[in-house]
């Protein structure tokens, strides 16, 4: 048995966990942050990890996933809790669901309270427990479907059941603590005792509703973006009229295009057509005739491709240097076109990629994209 890797987030105070299994080295990541991925990427590399699940314990209020991200950059699948409505998931996990990853399993538990859907996972001889379980403190029940008497029952029903030695790992502390045990919360945990002894329902939820916190700094910003696996969909709408030359200027690039905007500059040659999909994806997926191809992440394990610089300067020697990155859905273009920034060209970030964004039914190529545009491609 092996601990955790546990990574944290200073700006939320977010905790985020990698899991293994030694032999095969599948791994999962439970509550990666947006702001963290080059770092779990990193982790996740140093380690020889293959990342088979991106897990989510419940639809965060104060930061945004970095879960379709590392979709794109892993291969991985997102599990989260059916309850909690995050659509574009392909596993929806339901109560006492395992996920297998080698000869290891994690179990989803149903806590309902600080969200109507939350879940904690038990993976060995410890527990996960999100929201719902803090170090001396518990989850907030004051919005989001959230509700005081169904958080005590799963704290004193699901996880105070579980064996003391059971080591609890939060999703969040704000005062530098990093576990703690079920037998330590069961007791000391001043939301649930009170002068040494178990506080009652009826006391639990009277505290509850009296707490009278301020809202979450990034509520209105993090749960549609969570909703979506962290992918945002401001600038789409409002940018994707063809009037419209382009989203304001991103940080080190020069800023985001819709599908048809990309076409209509490709075909009067204005910019160059860039796909940096792999070439696995272009020959089976589909391809744009008489676009550029060029990888920006290569197999095994989608690592940045060294020869990426070289590559994109030899394909546009005598063309302009305005060029626009289009990947799968529009989220692996963007470190593509701030490295084609940085080599000095005008890049640009075709939003929606080349298939778009899951449907309710995971299906790609239905919520916007390329083919879905119907532009032009073709398919072997």
């Amino acid at each position: 048995m092996h601990t955790p890797i546990q990574l944290f987030d200073p700006t939320s105070s977010t905790y985020t966990y990698l899991i293994w299994d030694e032999s095969t080295r599948e791994a999962i990541i439970i509550d990666p942050v947006e702001e963290q991925l080059q770092r779990d990427l990193v982790v996740i590399q140093e380690h020889g990890l293959k990342l088979q699940y991106i897990v989510e314990t419940h639809a965060h209020a104060d930061h945004i996933t970095s879960a379709a991200q590392l979709i794109e950059h892993t291969g991985a699948q997102a599990a989260t809790p059916a309850g909690c409505g995050i659509k574009p998931s392909a596993i929806q996990l339901v109560d006492g669901q395992i996920l297998k990853f080698g000869g290891e399993s994690l179990k989803a538990l149903h806590t309902p309270g600080h969200t109507a859907g939350s879940m904690s996972f038990t993976w060995q001889s410890q527990v996960f427990t999100g929201d719902t379980l803090l170090i001396n403190g518990c989850g907030r029940t004051d919005f989001q479907s959230g509700s005081a008497m169904e958080l005590y029952r799963s704290l004193t029903q699901v996880l105070f059941a579980l064996p003391d030695h059971t080591t609890v790992w939060p999703c969040h502390d704000y005062n530098g603590q990093t576990h703690s045990s079920i037998d330590y919360e069961r007791s000391s945990n001043t939301r649930l005792n009170t002068d040494g002894r178990p506080r009652s329902e009826a006391a639990f939820i009277a505290l509850m509703d009296g707490l009278n916190l301020p809202r979450p700094r990034r509520i209105d910003e993090a749960l549609p973006a969570n909703f979506s696996l962290g992918v945002r969909h401001d600038a789409n709408k409002q940018h994707a009229a063809l009037q419209t030359p382009c989203a304001p200027k991103q940080a080190g690039y020069t800023g985001d295009i819709s599908p048809q905007l990309a076409y209509q500059w490709w075909h009067s040659n204005e910019a160059t057509l860039l796909d940096i999909r792999t070439n696995a994806e272009r020959a089976w997926v589909g391809f744009i005739p008489g676009g550029v191809g060029i990888e920006f992440q290569i197999w095994p394990g989608m690592a940045i491709n060294p020869a990426f610089d070289a590559q994109l300067l030899e394909a546009m020697q005598g063309k302009r240097k305005k060029v626009m990155l289009l990947c799968r859905s529009g989220i692996r273009s963007i470190p593509a076109a701030q490295r084609a920034q940085a080599l000095g060209f005008e890049a640009y970030n075709i939003l929606e990629g080349f298939e778009g964004d899951p449907d309710a039914n995971a299906h790609r190529n239905k919520r916007g994209g390329w083919r879905a545009k119907g532009l032009t491609w073709k398919q072997n």
